[in-house]
This record gives C-alpha cells, sequence and structure tokens, in this order.
C-alpha cells in the first residue's frame, strides 16, 4: 500500500493522508485526530451547535452513521432477526452489519436476544432508549426521500462542472 491509506470504519470512509508510522489513517475525511478534548474550545462548539464533549460526539459519530441509522429505522419497525436485517439493508456486507449491530448494543440502543433452539435463533430490538431515536432518523429519511430529485439535479450540475473528479 502507498502513504494514503483507504478503509471503512464504523461505515465511514477513514483516510487522508499519508498514514501515521503504524500504519494507519491520520484522519477521517481529512481532519486530524482527536487525542484529548480541548476545553478550551467548549463554549465555542456550544456556540456553533458541536457536541461539547468527546463521549457526545462518539454517541453522535454512532447514530448518525448511515448504517446505523438505516438498521435503527428498520429496528423501529419491530424485532429482526440478523438474516432479515442483511437482506434489508442494501449494499451492507455481512460484517459491516455485525460491526454496526455490536456498535448499537455496545451503546444500549439495540438488544441481542439469542433463543435456545438449534441452529440458535439471534433477534435484534431497539431498547426504550433506541426507540427515543426513531423520530429524528424517520425525519432525516423523510426529508432525503422527499429532496432526492432536487440532490440528484444538483449532483449532475456538479458533476457537469467538475468532470473526471
Amino acid at each position: 500500500m502507498g502513504s494514503n491509506l483507504e478503509r471503512y470504519q464504523g461505515g465511514n470512509v477513514v483516510d487522508s493522508g499519508p498514514a501515521t508510522p503504524g500504519g494507519e489513517p491520520s484522519g477521517v475525511f481529512g481532519e486530524q485526530p482527536e487525542t484529548a478534548c480541548d476545553p478550551g474550545a467548549a463554549s465555542e462548539r456550544r456556540a456553533i451547535g458541536h457536541p461539547t464533549t468527546c463521549r457526545a460526539r462518539e454517541v453522535l459519530q454512532r447514530v448518525g452513521d448511515k448504517w446505523s441509522m438505516l438498521v435503527i429505522d428498520l429496528l423501529g419497525q419491530g424485532t429482526m432477526r440478523f438474516t432479515e436485517l442483511h437482506r434489508a439493508v442494501d449494499g451492507i456486507t455481512a460484517r459491516m452489519l455485525t460491526v454496526t449491530l455490536r456498535g448499537l448494543e455496545r451503546d444500549g440502543i439495540v438488544t441481542r436476544t439469542i433463543h435456545p433452539v438449534i441452529p440458535p435463533r439471534v433477534e435484534y430490538a431497539l431498547t426504550p432508549m433506541g426507540r427515543t431515536l426513531l423520530d429524528a432518523i424517520g425525519q432525516l429519511v423523510s426529508w432525503a426521500d422527499s429532496h432526492l430529485p432536487e440532490i440528484e439535479a444538483a449532483r449532475a450540475a456538479y458533476d457537469a462542472r467538475h468532470p473526471a473528479e
């Protein structure tokens, strides 16, 4: 591999520039990785609507991830098995679905229930806290659906102005 790395992590493309000596990319989407929060910048972040803590940003990264949003939206319809989710989320690999579900479970948004049958049956459902995300995610999904023609037109216009980028 060259000096730049591109890989997926949590549903986001991670890249941006030269890799660190350990082989890891230097940041997400061109940003430098944060080693610690900058407490002096908290009031500035608050003023422009950014989360004020590193932990809040981590949670927003999880629930704002494209795969997580789709999984949460689907689980809003009820409990689903892994294979049902995999079929319903177009384009997701089994590994990425596993990573997404584990992260959502770790954050208390999704529960995983293993039924002791042969073969084992595993089901996923939203927790009560996870259900509180449904309105916000539903609004984002509706917004995307209703603005799709405008977005496609904007993309076509951009691509016409910037060929081969």
